[in-house]
């Protein structure tokens, strides 16, 4: 029996899923982040580009800066502060 890879998308079947109808619009990957916003992590899984690893996967955080096309997030994981360069397709803007 052949071993059980343990890749960066292992386990995500139903979390990455997308739903037939959703549409995917060009201003989703137009949008723009200021420093200090704060944003939900919401990963297309369509757009490999500049995406976060699974595990954070609706994660609240904050746009600390950016990095060429990506922005750079922060966000705590229990008690380490971890920043990740995400591309905006994979935020959205959370009102607070």
């Amino acid at each position: 029996m052949a071993q059980k890879t343990k890749g960066s998308r292992n386990k995500t079947r139903k979390k990455l899923e997308k739903h037939a109808r959703s549409k995917d619009t060009v201003s989703k990957h137009l949008k723009e982040f200021d420093e200090g916003d704060n944003v939900l992590i919401q990963i297309d899984s369509a757009i490999h580009e500049g995406m976060p690893h699974p595990r954070f996967h609706g994660k609240h955080g904050t746009v600390i800066g950016s990095r060429g096309d990506s922005y750079i997030v922060e966000i705590h994981d229990r008690e380490k502060a971890k920043e990740m360069p995400v591309y905006p397709a994979h935020l959205q803007e959370v009102d607070q």
